[in-house]
């Protein structure tokens, strides 16, 4: 099921004396914030809609000047507030390029038709690819996010096809034999 609104960002302090915040971006795209014309900012379980008077990027953060936040005061009182936009208003992701949102909870089998399990988390440590986080029957199984490896995705089915024979050689499982350093 798709969600409604898109994670793109998380309050980190106000920047500056005159309302402006500082968020960690959740964009590949920093130049998206300089067109962002509605946020939508999570107080508990309710996305509040909030005009954006200025956005821009810079050094990998995002800067924000939202309506109604006119001070330095306000700005630190938004502090570790979630950023949002309308899945509606979200930047149309490439080919064979998916939201992390819509990845977790699908289901993966490989290509002979052996149940991998349920996707929990991508992570993305490095700037080469993602790691797919799994929960499965062996425990929590990891794997580099590769083309090679990920065959299909159906995000309306929640449904990824991985090939069994290269997930052999690149996934971790709880019960794979140690790497051993000499």
């Amino acid at each position: 099921m798709e969600k409604k609104y898109l994670l793109i960002g998380e309050v980190i302090k106000p920047q500056g004396i005159k309302g402006e915040v500082k968020l960690r971006a959740e964009s590949e795209d920093l130049s998206r914030y300089e067109r962002l014309e509605t946020v939508y900012l999570l107080k508990g379980s309710s996305y509040l809609p909030c005009r954006v008077v200025h956005g821009r990027a810079s050094g990998g953060f995002a800067y924000l000047q939202l309506e109604g936040i006119a001070d330095r005061n306000a700005a630190e009182a938004l502090r570790g507030t979630l950023v949002y936009v309308d899945r509606k208003d979200a930047i149309v992701p490439g080919e064979g390029k998916y939201f992390i949102c819509d990845l977790v909870g699908c289901r993966a089998w490989d290509d002979h038709g052996t149940y991998i399990g349920e996707l929990k988390e991508v992570l993305s440590p490095n700037s080469i690819c993602d790691v797919y986080r799994f929960e499965t029957e062996r425990g929590e199984m990891m794997m580099p996010a590769l083309k090679k490896v990920i065959l299909s995705v159906d995000i309306d089915e929640q449904k990824i096809i991985l090939s069994g024979d290269i997930l052999k050689e690149i996934a971790l499982w709880p019960d794979s034999p140690e790497i051993v350093e000499e």
